[in-house]
């Protein structure tokens, strides 16, 4: 059995077309952990593959329907580094053979499913950069349930990047239990600029939760340009730690009992008069 978490971690990739390259950068960053604690790790999205057409996406996710081999490297970097990861999202084949999913895997350290996620939110929008429009729903499904994963007895809800403009999807997850939520993420540097910090330390002191978020940075082979600032916050919106440009990895301490002091000192979640209904005053 895995020992309890010690540290929550975050790894910041510039991710490109080649799975195997991805890989490597992971695992470069894996290697630097502290081996006599016990991480959870969390990958941004689109880790092992982006910077493509968002076509080829779906074409690898059709590759690997029967292999499942995009799935089996991640649980098997979760086995060799012995760490709890939360493997940012990797395309998924649908029920429908047009779709693919954005699917986020939890693996344990024995390389165990844990539980995953579907992305809900689709960034369908309009962005004043390089890109201009993203339609993420050309070739993806989006998820249609929320997941909430026991890792070592702490619950941690996944989210996915466009989640983050959400906060009932947080709520959610939070009423379900999520101590930590994680935010992998592949967020233009436009969008990343106006919003990124702001919207994170806002779902973690409206939740009272840490918040890892990692997320791609750079300039991708298709010109596509990511933000970074990938960060770790604490339950009263604190940055912990963060890593603005560049791959690395980012780690802070897990600390229960500061999180149950922040939830005790100011019971929000016991206070709101909208939990599970709407209330209308006249």
């Amino acid at each position: 059995m895995a020992d309890k978490i010690k540290q929550i971690c975050a790894i910041q990739m510039t991710s490109g077309t080649n799975v195997d390259d991805n890989i490597s950068d992971i695992e470069q960053q894996l290697l630097t952990l502290e081996q006599t604690q016990q991480q959870l790790v969390l990958l941004p999205e689109c880790c092992l593959f982006f910077g493509g057409k968002d076509q080829e996406q779906l074409t690898l996710a059709k590759a690997n329907k029967d292999s499942h081999g995009l799935k089996a490297k991640l649980a098997a970097l979760a086995k060799k580094y012995n760490v709890f990861l939360v493997a940012g999202s990797i395309p998924v084949l649908s029920k429908f053979p047009d779709k693919f999913t954005n699917s986020c895997f939890v693996f344990s350290p024995d390389g165990e499913t844990l539980g995953d996620y579907d992305k809900i939110h689709l960034f369908d929008v309009a962005v004043e950069d390089n890109e201009k429009n993203y339609f993420e729903s050309r070739y993806a499904k989006a998820g249609d349930h929320i997941s909430v994963v026991d890792v070592a007895g702490i619950n941690v809800g996944l989210s996915i990047c466009y989640d983050l403009r959400f906060p009932e999807l947080f709520r959610q997850l939070c009423q379900q239990g999520a101590k930590i939520i994680t935010v992998p993420s592949a967020f233009t540097r436009v969008t990343g600029a106006a919003h990124w910090q702001t919207l994170l330390q806002a779902r973690a002191i409206e939740n009272q939760v840490y918040i890892i978020a990692a997320d791609q940075e750079g300039v991708h082979s298709n010109g596509r340009e990511t933000w970074g600032h990938s960060m770790i916050i604490s339950p009263w919106g604190e940055i912990l730690t963060q890593l603005d440009t560049g791959k690395g990895i980012i780690c802070a301490e897990y600390q229960e009992e500061e999180l149950n002091k922040v939830r005790k000192a100011m019971p929000v979640n016991t206070h709101n008069r909208f939990k599970n209904k709407l209330m209308s005053y006249e």
